[in-house]
């Protein structure tokens, strides 16, 4: 069980670094594109994301954590069984959810759209601050279930 913890509590953390890394500089550095540039960029990377190193970190990170907050749930009794299930809900709702609900669908949107259309450029402005704001979300979701599961650990 320890492993799990760790596991979690190590892919969160990298699932937080990555979507910081988003919120505090690549969105910023694609903003100051011409928006044809930074939707091709932004296109692009939609594309190269879904690796098996990414999708790996990310969605077994949601499988350990389902797996924990059901564990929480089954022993109850123990006293930090609280910081597991607030820890993967926190990752599954906040992190895999608003991705699902959030990102997702604004991505699928900028998929369709022609970089250097007037389309694209009106979309592009309302995608850069949507988008950002959920991946705000996303990081601090990430980063305080991250947290939760070291407190546990070190419990």
């Amino acid at each position: 069980m320890i492993a799990l913890k760790l596991f979690s509590a190590l892919g969160c953390g990298l699932i937080a670094g990555v979507f910081f890394a988003f919120s505090t500089f690549v969105m910023n550095a694609l903003a100051r594109q011409p928006p044809a540039q930074g939707i091709a960029t932004m296109q692009s990377i939609n594309i190269t994301v879904i690796n098996p190193l990414f999708m790996t970190a990310f969605l077994g990170t949601a499988v350990a954590c389902i797996l924990l907050a059901i564990s929480s749930l089954l022993n109850w009794h123990q006293p930090s069984a609280a910081y597991l299930l607030v820890g993967s809900l926190l990752y599954l709702v906040g992190t895999v959810l608003v991705t699902i609900v959030g990102n997702v669908p604004l991505n699928d949107a900028l998929a369709i759209v022609k970089p250097d259309s007037p389309e694209g450029s009106s979309l592009w402005v309302s995608y850069l601050a949507k988008w950002t704001f959920w991946n705000h979300v996303r990081t601090i979701a990430a980063l305080a279930a991250a947290a939760l599961f070291t407190l546990e650990i070190a419990h």
